[in-house]
C-alpha cells in the first residue's frame, strides 16, 4: 500500500495528530490550530479542516476493518435512537446503532424517520455486523414496522428507560456540532458523524469501568495502533 502522505510536507505523525485533535474534541479548527501551534506545529485551520476531510474517513474506515476483523463488537443487543439535526433551517435525523457496551456501530442521515427510511438503516447495519438477539429502541412505530419486515419484531424491546446506552451516546456528538456552530451541507454531517463515531470508540477507554493501571494500559495500546495507521 502506498504512503497516502507521500505528496504532503508535513509528516503522518502531524497529521494524525491534527485530525485526532480535531474529531476526538469538541474543538473548533481555529483552536485546534493553537494547539499545534503550541507543539511547535505552525498550519493554518484551513489546512486542519482539509486533513481531516481527506484523511478522517480513511482513518475511521481502518479502525472499522480492524473492529471487524477481530470481532470486537457485540451482537447481543443493539440499541437505536434517532435524533433532530438542523442543516439551513431544514430537520434532518441522525440514526444511530450501539451495542450493549456503548461502542457505536453505525451512523446514518436521513431526511425521514419513517419506516423506509429504519428499514434501510437496520438492512446497512446488519450487513456490517450481522442479526441481534435482541433490538431495544423508543416507542417509534417505524422501529416496529422495519423490525417486522426484517423478522426481528418478537425480540424487539421497548421498555422504559432502557434505551439510555443509545440516548447517552448522541452527547458526544453534540458537543461535536455545538463547536461547529451547526452544519451546513448533508455530506458533511454524515461524513463527520461516521469518522466521529469511529476515533470516539477506538480511544474512549470508559475509565470508571476499570482500575487506573488498567485503563493506562488499554490508553497507551489505542495510542500505539492509532499511530500504525497510514504509517
Amino acid at each position: 500500500m502506498r504512503n497516502p502522505c507521500r505528496y504532503f510536507n508535513s509528516s503522518p505523525e502531524v497529521i494524525r495528530l491534527a485530525v485526532m485533535i480535531y474529531i476526538r474534541y469538541p474543538l473548533s479548527l481555529r483552536q485546534a490550530e493553537d494547539l499545534l501551534f503550541e507543539r511547535g506545529i505552525d498550519i493554518c485551520h484551513e489546512t486542519a479542516r482539509f486533513w481531516w476531510y481527506r484523511f478522517g474517513p480513511m482513518f475511521a474506515a481502518e479502525i472499522r476493518k480492524r473492529r471487524l476483523h477481530r470481532r470486537s463488537y457485540s451482537c447481543w443487543r443493539w440499541h437505536l435512537d434517532e435524533v433532530f439535526v438542523r442543516i439551513n433551517g431544514e430537520t434532518h435525523y441522525l440514526w444511530r446503532a450501539v451495542d450493549h457496551e456503548g461502542e457505536v456501530l453505525e451512523v446514518f442521515v436521513t431526511k425521514r424517520r419513517d419506516r423506509k427510511a429504519a428499514l434501510e438503516f437496520l438492512k446497512r447495519t446488519m450487513k456490517r455486523y450481522g442479526r441481534p438477539k435482541a433490538i431495544v429502541t423508543d416507542r417509534l412505530r417505524s422501529y416496529g414496522s422495519a423490525t417486522k419486515i426484517i423478522g426481528n419484531g418478537e425480540r424487539q424491546l421497548c421498555t422504559r428507560w432502557l434505551n439510555n446506552r443509545a440516548e447517552n451516546s448522541h452527547h458526544p456528538f453534540r458537543r461535536r456540532e455545538n463547536a461547529m456552530a451547526k452544519f451546513r451541507d448533508v455530506k458533511t454531517l454524515q461524513k463527520l458523524s461516521a469518522v466521529h463515531a469511529s476515533i470516539h470508540n477506538h480511544i474512549n477507554q470508559d475509565r470508571h469501568l476499570s482500575r487506573r493501571h488498567i485503563f493506562k494500559q488499554n490508553r497507551s495500546a489505542a495510542l500505539a495502533e492509532w499511530r500504525q495507521l497510514a504509517a
